[in-house]
């Protein structure tokens, strides 16, 4: 299993190629890239031209780093057919420079829209079609993850949109603050997911639901608002001991893909700190629960 650095908080004090120096600095041999101006940013297409990504691919190289996937976040889904075929155009490019930096595991959401769920599973099942035959010939994978506002965001009907796609090159993201929008509980999710769960983000927020659902007030009252955070472990209802358990059950750690990224975005101020203290708690903690 590799840890990862998730450097989205570092995007305004640091540039693309700095971030491999800043991960072997904060201790992580690994690194996923998420959206970023000068790569892949949120909706548009990738930024980076062949000169960078052989940049990139060198800065890796001389930090002993490797990038361990890549997030893409794309309008895949959109039942917009003019959104929909420019997020395809996106991934096309997306999927080259994987393949240019040798990354075979990118994460990402499903997107599209709740309120259309039927026209947007459509348009997934549209773009699937387009992208699959390069993601299976190059020998990628691509987990998603059912993001709160996407157009599924339970745990188990998102995995049966993935696995009707009828594709092993697909597999499922298992992200921690989004623990309390999945409904289904850990174990079933993972009992049905089995080795298909690629990607896990560790991060801690507080469970919605509690006190008469009245945790968090948005108003209007009926505001189709999706809230969480993604806090730094200890700072949230997340129950640890049972996520690390589950992981040891699933046999997540013991497979050379898996993916665990620390995923804190709350904490810029003290993002160094906060990233060293994130890997120190999901090494030790996924150690104690492997005994």
């Amino acid at each position: 299993m590799k840890y990862a650095l998730d450097p989205t908080p570092f995007h305004s004090t640091h540039s693309l190629l700095e971030f491999p120096r800043l991960a072997a600095e904060l201790g992580f041999e690994h690194l996923q890239l998420t959206p970023h101006p000068d790569f892949a940013p949120f909706f548009r297409h990738p930024t980076a031209d062949d000169d960078l990504v052989a940049d990139l691919k060198r800065a890796c190289a001389d930090a002993g780093v490797s990038i361990a996937s890549i997030l893409p976040v794309q309008r895949w889904s959109s039942p917009d057919p003019d959104a929909r075929e420019a997020a395809v155009r996106h991934w096309r490019r997306i999927l080259q420079m994987a393949v240019d930096l040798g990354v075979e595991q990118l994460n990402t959401e499903f997107s599209g829209r709740p309120e259309q769920a039927e026209e947007s599973e459509r348009a997934f099942h549209r773009s699937m079609e387009e992208l699959l035959p390069t993601v299976e010939s190059e020998g990628l994978h691509v987990a998603i993850d059912p993001h709160p506002d996407d157009f599924v965001e339970q745990g188990l009907a998102a995995w049966r949109v993935i696995r009707g796609v009828n594709s092993k090159h697909l597999g499922f993201v298992y992200v921690a603050p989004h623990t309390f929008h999945y409904q289904d509980p850990m174990p079933e999710i993972l009992d049905a997911v089995g080795d298909r769960l690629r990607v896990v983000h560790v991060a801690d927020t507080y469970d919605h639901h509690r006190s008469n659902g009245l945790r968090y007030i948005t108003n209007p009252p009926e505001s189709p608002a999706r809230v969480h955070q993604h806090n730094k472990i200890g700072v949230g209802d997340v129950d640890w001991d049972h996520f690390f358990t589950e992981l040891a059950r699933n046999g997540f750690d013991q497979r050379a893909e898996s993916v665990m990224v620390t995923s804190v975005f709350g904490e810029n101020e003290d993002a160094h700190d906060v990233s060293r203290y994130q890997l120190e708690q999901m090494t030790t903690r996924m150690r104690a629960a492997r005994r």
